[in-house]
């Protein structure tokens, strides 16, 4: 699902709002997730899952093509583990 085609689902379930409104929303959310990642704070959304940041040291890799040494710095890249609900509803419930 692409985030237009969230934005108009949403805007489907709730007909009393506008689409430009659920847009806002849409995007502000996705926004204050951006901020809170790049302040390297950690998001999370009980029943979904939760956003952080890992950080990746500096290393020594290989150029595919021509296998030579290739120096790649330290990053840091976003991470999303999912919550208890989540990983229920999409294995079906099993006790």
């Amino acid at each position: 699902m692409t985030k237009s085609e969230l934005i108009q689902h949403i805007a489907d379930l709730n007909p009393h709002l506008y689409h430009r409104d659920v847009e806002r929303i849409v995007t502000t959310i996705f926004d204050e997730i951006s901020e809170a990642l790049s302040r390297g704070d950690r998001v999370e959304l009980r029943g979904f899952g939760a956003f952080s940041v890992k950080k990746r040291e500096a290393r020594v890799g290989r150029n595919p093509r021509t296998g030579t040494a290739v120096s790649v710095s330290e990053k840091h890249v976003p991470f999303f583990k999912t919550g208890k609900q989540l990983r229920e509803r999409l294995n079906g419930r099993q006790d």
